[in-house]
């Protein structure tokens, strides 16, 4: 059985599912993904559709379908004599659910780790009791989860083989397919997978990005998330002078000339491709004040928390306003020299990746870990 819970754990599902059907052609996959993992060979209980949660709030009111859904992975594992449980990213849920496989003797390998070190080492010592194998994509994460005791193996970041093996289209086949203005860059507004926090998010962004667009002559996209219904953003805004992109997000990073991105695994990724961008994240102020209470960390940003410095500007609750979003990109777009200085600062965060090959290597410890006695 496999869980992820978002659009990224899906592509760094079916990865390591396209993996371990070369070690094994006879597994099949039972559990959570989305349309990448379905297409892969899962059978899937429930759509990551449907698991799109965003905070404390948001998780209360769902509580009684989320409850139904850890009841019917449990019996189904049982029905399907389901042993080994691969969990991807997700924590609130894939910790909580961990618990119960524990309890009735499964065997659990977390693929993509519950970030201990940005809300604190408490959460380990139930994850060494829990957790057979923690694979890990930053070189730091393992040396924390080692030293807890926990059987930890880095294996390295699966966007880098995602970025390495993507065929990517040129500029003008890119413009040329979504109808593009050839003689504008492009403004690339990324405002999440899910649907509260485009609701919270992409208002403002776009106002701000309007008047950037006007001011240095640009054209704004919208890069939707494959998960996401594009009326979404027609019904937040029937203003026209966007473009809405589905499915060629990494495109967008490689050629965009400025981004407004919500915090998530996106701002990694535009980071991969050295792209300039401002962060925003808007959630429930209650989700956020209890977040603010238990974060060990000062920045919110993936890029920024790796290199260990603000490279990147963060606007979070109230700045998330249009005019704080015009305002600090209006900095950028206007100094050539600004832009550069965030490119190079990006630029490390290639090499702080590692080298290709993470669903390989991630594959190869769970197959073993799935046939070893437990």
């Amino acid at each position: 059985m496999i869980i992820a819970g978002e659009a990224s754990g899906d592509l760094h599902g079916a990865s390591v599912m396209k993996e371990l059907s070369l070690l094994d052609s006879s597994i099949e996959f039972f559990g959570i993904g989305g349309d990448k993992m379905i297409a892969s060979g899962m059978k899937a209980k429930y759509h990551i559709k449907q698991m799109a949660f965003l905070g404390f709030i948001e998780v209360i009111r769902h509580l009684p379908f989320i409850n139904k859904v850890k009841s019917d992975l449990l019996q189904l594992a049982e029905k399907e004599r389901i042993e080994t449980i691969i969990l991807i990213d997700y924590p609130g849920f894939n910790l909580n659910i961990a618990h119960k496989f524990h309890s009735r003797g499964k065997k659990l390998i977390y693929f993509i780790s519950p970030q201990v070190w940005a809300w604190g080492k408490g959460r380990i010592e139930k994850i060494k009791i829990m957790i057979k194998k923690m694979l890990v994509i930053f070189p730091f994460e393992e040396k924390i989860y080692k030293e807890a005791g926990v059987d930890a193996v880095y294996v390295g970041h699966p966007l880098v083989e995602h970025a390495e093996n993507y065929n990517f289209l040129s500029k003008a086949e890119l413009y040329s397919k979504f109808e593009l203005d050839n003689e504008k860059d492009i403004l690339l507004l990324l405002p999440g997978s899910r649907k509260q926090e485009i609701k919270r998010i992409f208002g403002e962004s776009l106002e701000a990005a309007k008047q950037l667009a006007k001011e240095f002559d640009l054209q704004i996209v919208v890069a939707c998330a494959e998960n996401i219904n594009e009326n979404i953003f027609t019904d937040i805004s029937y203003a026209s002078g966007y473009k809405i992109v589905k499915g060629f997000t990494y495109d967008l990073f490689k050629l965009a000339k400025f981004g407004i991105i919500k915090s998530g695994t996106s701002t990694l990724e535009a980071a991969y491709f050295q792209l300039p961008f401002v962060v925003v994240y808007v959630t429930n102020p209650i989700t956020y004040l209890i977040g603010k209470l238990l974060a060990k960390v000062k920045n919110i940003a993936m890029a920024n928390i790796i290199l260990g410095k603000t490279a990147v500007p963060e606007l979070i609750q109230n700045g998330a306003c249009k005019e704080n979003i015009y305002n600090t990109s209006r900095v950028y777009l206007s100094s050539k020299e600004s832009l550069d200085e965030m490119k190079r600062a990006l630029s490390e965060i290639k090499q702080k990746l590692g080298s290709s090959g993470a669903s390989k290597r991630a594959a190869e410890i769970i197959f073993k870990t799935m046939n070893e006695a437990y």
